[in-house]
């Protein structure tokens, strides 16, 4: 049978797009359907704008230091709707971009909404059928709601809320220290916002290693962050211009007053009407069922991206994508994406970063394992930056010295935590890094010595 092309990708977010360009590199004919802008979340309401604004709020920080060399700056005139105006430039600039690429590449681009008729056609606005021999569905995500807490835009915001807006409020209350909760409350809190971060379970970060999320922890209480753990918001009620927030924390009732709610407990997959049934596509606990090359039940149908059960992240659904549009094309070198290979990246200050298992489920695992630890207080990088609060932490296997896990909390830990994912990915024994010449002064040497600190040879310790 004749299709009109050789793959149809539902969405252009992080999976969708770079699934298209790398399809279109293998010579098959591709369009992507998207019906709002190109890129998806991460590149118009997400990853992009949300890091420029972390990133002006770092350069915000930094005006302590003007000062204690003497200068005299005048906070009167700032204005955060030229950082938020700053974050849309970034985001349109990428967009562009990203567009530019897939013409370019020719994957052409229909605009609209896609929804599945059959294994072999998409239906686009109700109005216009398209048929392709394969489907790839990368419909990505939308910010989850807590009961209780509805979005209204106002008072409780989502997290593409609260990067829209152009004033910032006099206090927050931010519902969950995950990643999302925690960049979030770094980014207010340095504009002068009164937060206060609430997470339901005992730390924030919960899927970090706990000794390196405490590490932040200490962090932001410096900051004058207001953390509760263990705490279970329970519902919220508007008395004049202030929202009273009603706690559960340990089975005592607790209130906090602020003037908006920060919603940021995850997010729900986007497969709402996108005519799964119609072509029989099966899902398990909210997110589309997928096995080798993420296929789906029906073999020419393929799901990438939060749509299914693997991290939340934009460069899973990259990789995902890359693999899926492979395998259409006959190349066939990864058939999955290895959980404890994806990266976990944190854009506060300092920043977080790890992978693999975290030295709590190594312990419930019961595996073989030993810790080594390394603080960047000890760096001198660091110290010349002034940027001592962090922590290196490596879990590994001592017969093998092959690592389990890699956690920083530090300055760049986003960047550093790569090498240590190489040494995973690539079964390179710690002891390898510790042996490779490392530039003096560079923040990377806390690798270094963590990983020499395995046989008790860190230098600077």
């Amino acid at each position: 049978m004749n299709f009109d092309y050789d793959i149809a990708i539902i969405g252009s977010g992080s999976g969708g797009y770079v699934a298209g360009i790398r399809a279109a590199q293998l010579k098959l004919k591709t369009v992507i359907i998207e019906k709002d802008e190109i890129g998806g979340v991460c590149l118009n309401w997400g990853c992009i704008p949300s890091k420029s604004l972390l990133n002006q709020a770092k350069i915000f920080t930094k005006i302590k230091d003007l000062e204690a060399m003497g200068l005299s700056v005048d906070r009167r005139a700032f204005d955060y709707s030229k950082v938020f105006m700053k974050s849309r430039q970034a985001s349109e600039r990428l967009t562009k971009g990203v567009s530019f690429l897939l013409s370019k590449n020719k994957v052409e681009v229909i605009k609209g909404t896609g929804k599945i008729l059959n294994r072999n056609t998409v239906l686009v606005d109700n109005d216009k059928k398209i048929t392709a021999d394969n489907i790839i569905i990368a419909t990505g995500s939308v910010p989850k709601e807590l009961p209780g807490f509805k979005f209204d835009s106002e008072n409780v915001l989502s997290s593409t809320d609260i990067l829209n807006l152009k004033k910032l409020p006099a206090s927050i209350s931010i519902l969950g220290a995950g990643a999302i909760g925690v960049e979030f409350a770094y980014l207010l809190s340095s504009f002068g916002v009164e937060v206060s971060l609430i997470e339901f379970m005992p730390s924030i970060l919960p899927n970090v290693d706990k000794e390196v999320a405490e590490s932040l922890l200490r962090t932001f209480r410096k900051k004058k962050i207001n953390i509760m753990t263990g705490a279970k918001a329970v519902s919220y009620e508007k008395i004049e211009n202030r929202l009273k927030i009603k706690l559960d924390i340990n089975n005592t009732e607790k209130f906090v007053e602020t003037e908006k709610i920060l919603t940021a407990v995850g997010r729900s997959t986007n497969i709402k009407d996108i005519g799964l049934e119609n072509a029989g596509i099966e899902t398990e606990n909210g997110y589309i069922k997928t096995k080798r090359y993420f296929k789906t039940n029906i073999n020419n149908v393929y799901a990438i991206g939060d749509v299914i059960n693997l991290p939340q992240l934009a460069h899973a659904a990259s990789k995902a994508g890359e693999i899926a549009v492979e395998n259409i094309a006959g190349i066939n070198n990864e058939d999955k994406i290895k959980s404890d290979e994806i990266p976990f990246c944190v854009y506060c200050e300092p920043q977080v970063a790890g992978f693999g298992l975290t030295e709590e489920q190594a312990q419930k695992n019961n595996l073989n394992f030993r810790k080594s630890v390394y603080f960047f207080r000890a760096n001198g990088k660091a110290v010349a930056l002034d940027e001592i609060e962090g922590i290196v932490k490596l879990i590994y296997n001592p017969d093998t010295e092959l690592l389990y896990g890699a956690y920083i909390s530090g300055t760049e830990a986003t960047e550093l935590i790569h090498e240590l994912l190489l040494a995973k990915k690539a079964d390179f024994k710690i002891s390898r890094i510790a042996e490779m010449i490392h530039a003096h002064p560079t923040i990377s040497e806390t690798i270094m010595e963590a990983s020499k600190n395995i046989h008790g040879s860190a230098i600077h310790m």
